[in-house]
């Protein structure tokens, strides 16, 4: 849907036709078509990445692309509610207090979950406006209205931010 150069179905299909003229340079022994198809299979691969780039500040999100979203709400206050929960269940283990290292083991675990809810939101959300938006862009396209298919188009950009965003947070507590 991007005019960009961070689609990851254009990454696909640039990797495929490296593939193919690969074989092909392979069968002629060319050594420029096996070259061409060494950059086309890099720059698929530049997409690609480019596709999942996302640049954070606080609950706002940036893709190369030039999508922005927000953070669903739960997602920060549920990273804020570990990070005090964890402060609550080191200072009670310093202090001796069970009764704060508890609560704070409590906060922490409620935070981890309302992340977790704000992730799935986003994640969601992103995905059904990233379709509202090809296929609204697709239909505006059709009918010439050039005004509707940008603003499809945002609309798909800033959701594909959105679930970048919120596929890679969940990845990362995954990975920890």
């Amino acid at each position: 849907m991007s005019d960009s150069n961070s689609s990851t179905a254009k990454s696909y299909l640039d990797s495929a036709m490296a593939q193919g003229q690969s074989a092909l340079g392979s069968l002629t022994s060319s050594t420029g078509d096996k070259a061409e198809a060494s950059a086309r299979k890099d720059q698929a691969a530049t997409e690609k990445e480019n596709s999942h780039t996302i640049g954070k500040a606080g609950p706002l999100n940036f893709s190369p692309s030039g999508g922005v979203s927000t953070d669903d709400p739960n997602r920060t206050e549920g990273s804020w509610n570990q990070t005090i929960g964890s402060a609550k269940e080191s200072l009670g283990g310093l202090m001796g207090a069970e009764g704060l290292k508890k609560e704070g083991q409590q906060q922490n675990a409620e935070g981890k979950g309302q992340e977790a809810q704000g992730q799935l939101s986003d994640l969601g959300s992103g995905v059904q406006d990233r379709i509202t938006g090809t296929l609204g862009g697709i239909g505006a396209s059709i009918t010439g209205d050039r005004k509707k298919e940008e603003e499809y188009k945002l609309k798909h950009d800033d959701a594909k931010t959105k679930q970048r965003s919120a596929e890679a947070d969940i990845q990362k507590a995954a990975d920890a």
